[in-house]
């Protein structure tokens, strides 16, 4: 079958390999010169296989009305986005109901287990490097009452594959010798050695450049117009660079997939949050922490990634640019700074490069991936905050859904 995947993020570039691997011919389109250069470039480059659970959990509508307008909030809602989220709002609500929330979190969980699976195969059969480390993330908590309850509900996932390790503070000292200056300030932590560390975007262009030499076609500096269609179904797309025909399109285009798929009668709902990181070269704290911490109570993530460290922690519904805030680069920093003072003021460190991407979210957290109501077109999008995690599973689930010809429309 020929298939044209619109889209050359983490998601696109997943989906090519695995449909490229079932004997599909595959197309891909993409707006920018390279792979992975929006959404997937400065992500927060962990696998979290531990950290699926939808955002839309019991009390959180609660504490993002609380912290309306507030630019150091984890998730910030700008009061002037209000009328136009509204509809996706009653949606986040509706999925923070127990019941639905624990629903997400197991659909969660078993697709990223899948996609650490299919990664390994990734890796295995092309050799792509992307600053890859197993084993490395560590999540810390400020008080005991806060970890007893992450534990918990961690632990309650273990009869479901998850597995975590309840760590001491002297054991959080002991695994990275960076908190040890700093030991007051937690309590303890809890390991993940399912997770992974790994660049995204280096990932998107290794496994891109590996696909082209198998023949997967690129079209780069490629804009989509249109789908083209003939008969009641798909027969190809419309291009900045001509017409490609095809048997059955899918899109992959994030935040951008809304109006596409509007225009074709398809409704998707995925509200863009924007999220910000800030990328330093490791040289700036030679002795740093060499794994991932997640800090709990300050929301922040500091990642080793390869030569560089990645810091992310920002979640902000009603700013779709691509710009980061000062105000809010300036608000994570400082939460950052609070643990390791090492990196006060980082944002204008030498080499530091700020950066802001739209996180594709839908109400539910559970990615659309499968056959809309128009012949011959699919989605595989609206990953959220989960997309470098579950990307090679993803695809890898088109994949078998196109080839077997048995999914449900979306």
């Amino acid at each position: 079958m020929r298939i044209t995947i619109l889209g050359a993020g983490v998601i696109g570039v997943a989906s090519a390999y695995w449909l490229h691997k079932a004997g599909h011919q595959v197309q891909v389109v993409e707006r920018q010169p390279n792979a992975g250069l929006e959404t997937s470039w400065g992500n927060g480059a962990i696998i979290h296989v531990s950290s699926v659970q939808p955002w839309a959990a019991p009390g959180v509508p609660l504490k993002v009305l609380k912290w309306l307008g507030q630019e150091d909030a984890p998730m910030l809602l700008r009061p002037s986005a209000v009328p136009r989220v509204w509809r996706w709002g009653l949606g986040f609500l509706r999925a923070a109901r127990p019941a639905q929330y624990q629903a997400g979190s197991l659909a969660n969980l078993k697709l990223a287990m899948e996609s650490a699976a299919a990664m390994a195969g990734i890796r295995a059969e092309t050799g792509v490097q992307y600053d890859y480390a197993a084993n490395c993330v560590i999540k810390t908590f400020s008080d005991q009452a806060s970890l007893d309850v992450a534990a918990a509900e961690h632990l309650a996932l273990a009869p479901h594959g998850l597995q975590t390790e309840v760590l001491s503070r002297a054991d959080c000292v002991a695994r990275e010798p960076a908190l040890g200056p700093v030991q007051e300030k937690i309590a303890g932590g809890l390991g993940f050695p399912q997770d992974e560390v790994g660049d995204c975007n280096k990932f998107s262009q290794g496994l891109a450049a590996w696909l082209e030499g198998q023949g997967v076609r690129f079209h780069w500096n490629t804009t989509v117009e249109d789908v083209l269609m003939a008969g009641g179904r798909v027969s190809g797309v419309k291009t900045s660079g001509g017409e490609i025909g095809a048997d059955a399109v899918v899109v992959a285009m994030a935040s951008p997939s809304v109006a596409l798929l509007r225009r074709l009668g398809i409704s998707m709902p995925i509200q863009p949050v924007k999220g910000i990181s800030v990328t330093l070269p490791r040289a700036v704290w030679p002795d740093g922490p060499r794994n991932a911490i997640l800090e709990d109570s300050r929301k922040f993530a500091l990642t080793p990634l390869g030569d560089r460290y990645r810091i992310v922690g920002s979640a902000e519904v009603g700013d779709e640019s691509t710009t980061p805030s000062p105000r809010r680069v300036a608000a994570l920093t400082r939460k950052v700074a609070e643990l390791f003072p090492q990196l006060a003021n980082c944002e204008a460190m030498p080499g530091a490069i700020t950066w802001a991407g739209l996180r594709p979210m839908v109400p539910d957290a559970q990615p659309r991936i499968g056959a809309t109501r128009v012949p011959g077109l699919w989605t595989n999008t609206g990953h959220g905050h989960t997309g470098w995690t579950m990307a090679a599973g993803s695809g890898q689930r088109l994949a078998a859904l196109m080839t077997g010809r048995n999914a449900e429309a979306a």
